[in-house]
Order: structure tokens, then sequence, then C-alpha cells
């Protein structure tokens, strides 16, 4: 069991979001899987990662890149939950 201080935002929204479980309607496990980041902002986010692995980047930076990362956990587990119950209604 995770402690107070080890668990984080991520873990708590794996929780929530139960990504393994299949039992989103399958229109809104598409439209689930149409949120994604738009081009501008991919192109800073690969920007701020190339900084951060360089060794460069700024402390505004890391807190800025630490939100982009937290959102895209939570896209990634949405994406995940939403391709799980497509595959379970297919197979039903």
């Amino acid at each position: 069991m995770a402690t107070l201080t080890t668990i984080t935002e991520a873990g708590i929204l794996e929780k929530v979001v139960a990504p393994g479980e299949g039992d989103m309607d399958p229109d809104a496990a598409r439209a689930i899987l149409s949120f994604k980041f738009d081009g501008a902002t991919t192109k800073q986010i690969r920007q701020l990662l190339q900084k951060n692995n360089k060794g460069t980047i700024t402390a505004q930076e890391r807190i800025l890149l630490e939100k982009y990362l937290r959102v895209g956990k939570l896209i990634d587990l949405l994406h995940a939950k939403a391709r799980r119950s497509l595959q379970d209604s297919l197979s039903t």
C-alpha cells in the first residue's frame, strides 16, 4: 500500500480512471481517443524535454514541463481505458 508521501497524482488518477476496465460507451471511447495536444504544444513539450535532457531547463520551464507531463499521463490513462472499452465491445 502506498503511503501518503509516495502516492502521486498519476497514481490517484489511475485508481479513478481504471484504465484496465473496458466499461466505457463506444461513442465516448472514440471521442476520448481524439484527445491530444495540438501541434504547437507538442513542439513546445519536445523542446522542454530536450532542454531537460541537456540540463539547460529553467525552474519555470521545469514546472511547465511537469504540468504537461501530468496532463499527458491523464490523457494516456483515458486513451488506455477507451481502447480497452472498444476492444471489449468488439468481443461481446
